[in-house]
């Protein structure tokens, strides 16, 4: 069953942001619009390169009124040591969230049972908690952050112009199309 338009699961934990423990929950992300973006596991190899593409776009993301929320089934502590160590990792401003319980990867349906770490999806969520993309990409392949802020102007502006649609390769400013029985066969 697809998670598209499903509501969160809660859930509550700790993080590391800007060189302190925060603590985090499902609520938290409440009237905004969300990244959540798992990986496997700290201390990995398209991992940091991931998390460091999607630190280049944060604050355009912020100018968005998104907020970026990186979690693995690492425990904060060890979040803590790998944004200290890593020339990478150490750029992020974004909170990265431990879950060594497993309940938010469980919450997202996103566990490797065979492992116990998490997929490498994203999802993005509404202000209403509703869940409107998600991707996720096998192992070894990383992800491209410049595309995942494309969707998330187009989610955005779909939100905002109930009735119109956005095309394939849509960028911002760009025309929409509007559902009609007048264009169908036309495209």
């Amino acid at each position: 069953m697809s998670l598209i338009n499903t509501q969160i699961k809660p859930f509550a934990t700790t993080g590391y942001k800007n060189g302190a423990f925060v603590d985090v929950s499902s609520e938290d992300l409440a009237g905004t619009w969300n990244i959540i973006f798992f990986y496997p596991a700290d201390f990995t190899f398209v991992c940091p390169t991931e998390l460091a593409d999607l630190q280049d776009i944060y604050g355009e993301l912020r100018q968005l009124g998104v907020e970026v929320y990186s979690v693995s089934r690492d425990s904060h502590f060890v979040h803590k040591a790998w944004h200290e160590t890593s020339p990478e990792v150490g750029t992020i401003e974004y909170a990265m969230l431990g879950d060594v319980n497993g309940v938010i990867t469980e919450n997202f349906d996103n566990m490797r049972p065979e492992s116990g770490l998490s997929d490498r999806s994203t999802y993005l969520i509404d202000p209403d908690g509703i869940i409107q993309y998600l991707e996720t990409t096998p192992e070894g392949v990383g992800r491209n952050a410049a595309e995942l802020l494309r969707k998330v102007k187009a989610a955005q502006y779909v939100r905002n112009h109930p009735g119109e649609v956005c095309p394939a390769k849509w960028e911002e400013g760009e025309s929409t199309l509007t559902p009609s029985f007048d264009l169908v066969g036309k495209i």
